[in-house]
């Protein structure tokens, strides 16, 4: 059921168009607040509150409040309201069971259960509200993500293992990085270029000093089944004689003050504009800019900084500077406050989305009231370029900002976060939020992306990775090294990249599947055992597709960790993808001892699992001589996808596998 409040901009963030309903929404009351609309839930005793994405704390939102607004804050403590992503659909699970999607493309704020624990509130402005109402979580996450199109499925190599880091400056860097890679036999399948790869952080440059033929250097590492993942900002540097500038300006393709001027912000290039990826024409013309990298033979890319992302806007600078330079000295604590404060509110500052406008075509409007759309609208443009470049190839495409709809263009990392524990067990969490939105393709940065991470926890989150689609180990310039290599424990790490692979069969199945079925990749424990109390407490744990269970090792020095089972499950420990041992447990909670060298799984009853002997790479993964590990007492069937990894999947290139007990 649809239901609309006040004029929603169209977000386009669905796939089918529903007649609208009379009356108010089942289940809320309404209110109003000024110019908006307050929906207000009376929670049970017994509610659990899951969705909203990516956010803070547990799988269970309940006892929080949060903002549907894409913020760019790389420290994500508990205190956070809000993150990169504007993912606005939640469930309630208890005495009944429902999901709320709000389609607004400006901000939205959660209060559930923060003012007063038993109630949920939800306050916005001109937005279109959706319920679902079903027997199942799974069932109701089901119909939500019919109506928001079918979810991104990237190239089979995107699975693969990926090494990041901001401060591999030029070619060798990055072939230092491989052999290095390969010295210790640890298996690689993508590099990633961060800004450094670019001429001066222009967009769609190439530096010709450090990079000096990135076509014949991609091609040189593709024969080496390496992919090169380049980065692409949001802002364009202003600058005559720089093409991409002086064409958008021409055209009238970037954001525009209120004098119709283009609105020059500070970015990594310096003075910068924002393309108006909500308009048509310049999401088009911004969309084909990505040709001359991929005429140079590269096949992936990630957005970042498209929140969008501001160190200053240009206006606001100029009166931070004024204050300073009046200023003749600090002699007071408030001519510090005064100073300081204004400077260090120059960055992502809300007069400054307050101060631009989109041409689209709806008309004129100001960013700040579809301000979630940008990153969106970004990965959008790369997308629908690539399908008509190469209509018969998927790309690897995934996003820092984001919000329900881009999950059909691309996938998403979850930004800047920072190698601590917290973080670790965080990436777990935000899974299935994810997952409900319509976005598979995620992962965070392993090991953490700023400060300093440590062997251990490098291991462990690792051990998480193993299980996530996007398995890419990114740190921050300055922060340590983090690289496999450059520890001790090779061996360990070599084992647990090989398990990896060895999971790739079904792990890329199970994927897909989810892709076609509307399904999620990663459920809380309550999804699957609705009836089981203890089950719905379970925090730390998930399901991962139809047959795995995972409880990752999140916490330092710990030899192991407790584990609910809600069933009779067998444990699969790893030492590496062809040396496991099994061991049944019946339903209950055990303390399991889990070794940084392993990694630990449990296999669901009556469920099967296909294994590939480690591998080095997604190109030389052997799917034809498969294991099949198995915990059944009677037939059981796994849908095995057999393709060639980059054309468009057909239902019929999936296998059907019969086994037996």
């Amino acid at each position: 059921m649809k239901y609309r409040f006040g004029e929603p901009f169209p977000t386009q963030s669905t796939v089918k168009d529903l007649p609208l309903s009379e009356g108010a929404p089942a289940h809320f009351s309404l209110e109003r607040k000024g110019d908006k609309i307050v929906l207000v839930y009376r929670m049970e005793e017994g509610d659990a509150i899951y969705g909203l994405g990516e956010q803070v704390r547990g799988i269970n939102k309940r006892g929080w409040r949060y903002e549907g607004w894409n913020l760019d804050d790389p420290i994500h403590h508990e205190g956070r309201t809000s993150l990169y992503g504007a993912h606005n659909f939640f469930l309630v699970c208890g005495r009944e069971c429902f999901g709320v999607f709000l389609d607004c493309a400006g901000r939205v704020e959660y209060d559930v259960g923060y003012t007063s624990p038993s109630l949920l509130t939800v306050e916005a402005q001109d937005f279109d509200l959706y319920l679902f109402e079903g027997e199942s979580p799974t069932e109701i996450v089901k119909e939500f993500r019919a109506l928001i199109g079918r979810s991104y499925i990237p190239p089979k190599w995107a699975f693969g293992y990926a090494q990041s880091r901001w401060g591999y400056k030029c070619e060798d860097d990055i072939r230092t990085v491989y052999e290095n890679y390969m010295r210790e036999g640890l298996p690689l399948d993508m590099l990633f270029l961060d800004i450094d790869y670019m001429e001066r952080y222009k967009d769609f440059t190439v530096d010709p000093t450090r990079f000096p033929d990135l076509k014949a250097f991609a091609e040189e590492m593709k024969e080496k089944h390496i992919h090169l993942v380049p980065i692409i900002d949001a802002a364009v540097k202003v600058e005559a004689g720089y093409p991409v500038y002086e064409e958008g300006v021409e055209k009238g393709y970037f954001c525009k003050d209120d004098r119709g001027e283009p609105y020059i912000v500070g970015v990594w290039p310096g003075n910068s504009v924002l393309p108006d990826v909500l308009n048509p024409e310049a999401r088009k013309w911004f969309g084909a800019q990505y040709k001359v990298l991929l005429d140079m033979g590269i096949e992936g890319f990630w957005n970042d900084m498209n929140e969008p992302a501001l160190f200053y806007g240009e206006k606001q600078l100029k009166k931070a500077l004024k204050i300073a330079s009046e200023t003749k000295e600090i002699g007071c604590l408030e001519d510090f406050e005064r100073v300081s404060h204004t400077f260090f509110g120059l960055q992502n500052n809300p007069e400054d989305y307050r101060a631009f406008y989109h041409e689209t075509e709806n008309g004129r409007i100001v960013h700040e009231a579809v301000h979630n759309l940008y990153g969106y609208n970004m990965t959008r443009a790369a997308a629908e370029y690539f399908r008509e470049y190469a209509p018969e190839k998927r790309f690897l495409l995934f996003s820092r900002s984001s919000c329900v709809g881009m999950h059909r263009y691309g996938g998403i990392w979850t930004g800047d976060n920072c190698s601590w524990w917290s973080h670790l067990l965080l990436n777990l969490q935000q899974l299935p939020g994810l997952n409900m939105c319509g976005f598979l393709y995620t992962g965070a940065d392993l090991g953490g992306f700023g400060g300093n991470t440590t062997e251990e926890l490098l291991l462990r989150w690792l051990a998480l990775g193993v299980f996530v689609p996007l398995m890419r180990n990114h740190s921050n310039l300055g922060s340590r090294p983090q690289e496999c290599y450059r520890f001790e424990k090779k061996e360990a790490f070599r084992n647990l990249l090989g398990v990896r692979y060895s999971l790739l069969p079904y792990l890329y199945s199970e994927y897909v599947r989810c892709a076609f079925e509307n399904d999620m990749l990663f459920k809380p424990l309550s999804f699957a055992y609705p009836s089981d109390e203890r089950a719905k407490t379970v925090e730390d744990q998930l399901l991962v597709g139809g047959s795995l269970m995972i409880a990752p090792v999140y916490t330092q020095n710990a030899k192991g960790r407790y584990v609910y089972l809600p069933e009779r499950m067998k444990l699969i420990r790893m030492r590496a993808g062809d040396k496991y041992t099994e061991e049944v447990y019946e339903k209950g909670e055990y303390y399991i001892s889990v070794p940084v060298e392993e990694i630990v799984f449990f296999l669901r009853f009556n469920r099967v699992l296909p294994l590939a002997k480690p591998a080095q790479n997604t190109a030389s993964l052997d799917e034809k001589d498969l294991t099949w590990l198995k915990f059944l007492e009677k037939p059981a069937e796994f849908a095995l996808l057999r393709d060639d990894g980059v054309t468009p999947i057909k239902k019929e290139n999936f296998e059907i596998i019969r086994l037996g007990p």
